[in-house]
């Protein structure tokens, strides 16, 4: 029986999971989704088109590949709906190579406006939630109080729909958010007819089937190892499982059939919203960080928060994944810089550590070490061997303090521009 690798982020998110996946899907015969929602923005670039995806799996648009949603994801209707038909209007055979679990969990409007107004009652304690539904559909879920894919097949969905919605409701009364249900309900069951021709069915025993038949299954990850629920910065966390235990838990596929880990980070770091950021630069540096990567959120818009790379974090992000190769994105958005810094240790308490504490704010400050940049443009390279001397070093510097060799490595946004570094 074979076994499915894994493709997940190991910082904040934002890492370029998608378009990786997207690079690699040839190679594989199903690519499938195990957590998150539409707060994802995987972004795939190629033929001088940008495509971003929220729910759907990045291997869309491969002609001969499955995609699974799996049941660890929670769907919204109206974002499935608005990304199902985007996509097939750029030529993704949407219908025919998706599969969704009966078992995902939807978004309801009134999720939204729960986390709507969750975060309005925290004022400056917000936590950055993308707004999407994402807390409160978890919440339900792990409460026994969801409704999933399955259900919309059943006679009495709207009846059962409208004892949730009453409970939100009840609920949203502790709140003075103003919203228009009535609208925001009419485009949600517009959004579930829709959904109802497409493809469902138990993506546990699909996947399980797949690899008894021989079939390469590419597990994708969302957000990133450091907004996992249980292992990142803890409450600035996503509500799911974003590490390599999620797929098991996401998907189905138990823990013995679990291949390659490939493990994505930036050449450098980025978060979007609240949260600590021990190596964040608020200075110039930040700012050109941000303007040469374009670091703006692809689902929320928002600017993203910059800084040098982490490598204590790092290090945390490979051991929780069991990470058995690297893929080091955006390094053409450090061309130009004279100085390159990587953190290798934190000072908490007065005292040196290489590991992440329980508390990130108590980091008082990142000790780095510091390398010489490279001034060319590297985004028309396409061989390793063409690499500037000083780029090399900096890669070589990750891997010897990771003691995981680096594959891949991406030098601009198309998919052309990902260069093998070794098998």
């Amino acid at each position: 029986m074979r076994k499915a690798d894994v493709l997940l982020g190991l910082q904040w998110g934002d890492e370029g999971k998608g378009k990786v996946v997207d690079v690699l899907t040839p190679e594989y015969d199903a690519i499938a989704r195990f957590q998150g929602g539409p707060n994802a923005g995987h972004t795939l670039e190629f033929n001088h088109e940008k495509h971003i995806l929220h729910t759907i799996p990045s291997g869309i648009f491969h002609p001969d590949c499955l995609n699974l949603i799996g049941n660890g994801l929670v769907i919204d209707p109206v974002v499935f709906m608005e990304e199902a038909e985007r996509l097939a209007a750029a030529g993704a055979r949407v219908r025919e190579n998706l599969v969704i679990s009966v078992k995902a969990h939807l978004i309801l409007p009134t999720h939204r406006l729960l986390d709507a107004a969750s975060e309005q009652a925290k004022g400056n304690d917000k936590i950055g939630s993308t707004l999407k539904g994402i807390g409160p559909v978890y919440t339900d879920k792990t409460a026994r109080e969801g409704l999933r894919t399955g259900d919309i097949q059943r006679d009495d969905f709207e009846s059962i729909y409208r004892i949730h919605r009453d409970r939100h409701l009840a609920q949203l009364q502790q709140s003075d958010l103003s919203y228009d249900l009535e609208q925001l309900e009419k485009e949600w069951f517009e959004a579930i007819y829709y959904m109802r021709s497409f493809k469902m069915g138990h993506t546990d025993y699909l996947a399980n089937n797949l690899l008894k038949d021989d079939k390469k299954i590419l597990a994708e990850g969302a957000q990133g190892t450091l907004l996992d629920i249980d292992f990142g910065s803890y409450p600035f966390v996503t509500s799911s499982n974003t590490s390599c235990g999620g797929l098991c838990t996401g998907l189905g596929i138990p823990p013995n059939k679990v291949g390659r880990v490939i493990g994505i980070s930036k050449a450098y770091c980025t978060r979007v919203g609240s949260g600590p950021f021990p190596t964040e630069q608020t200075d110039k540096t930040g700012i050109r960080l941000r303007e040469q990567g374009h670091e703006f959120g692809s689902t929320t818009g928002r600017p993203r928060r910059c800084g040098w790379l982490d490598l204590v974090a790092l290090r945390y992000a490979i051991m929780l994944n069991g990470v058995t190769e690297l893929v080091i994105t955006k390094a053409d958005v450090l061309s130009g810089f004279d100085v390159l810094k990587i953190a290798t240790s934190y000072r908490v308490n007065d005292e040196l550590t290489d590991q992440v504490p329980y508390d990130l704010t108590s980091v008082s400050e990142p000790v780095y070490q510091e390398f010489p940049g490279w001034t060319s443009d590297i985004s028309q390279i396409r061989h390793a061997h063409e690499l500037p001397h000083e780029m090399k070093e900096y890669l070589r510097f990750i891997e010897l303090h990771t003691g995981v060799p680096i594959t891949l490595v991406s030098v601009g946004p198309d998919r052309a521009a990902m260069i093998r570094l070794t098998d």
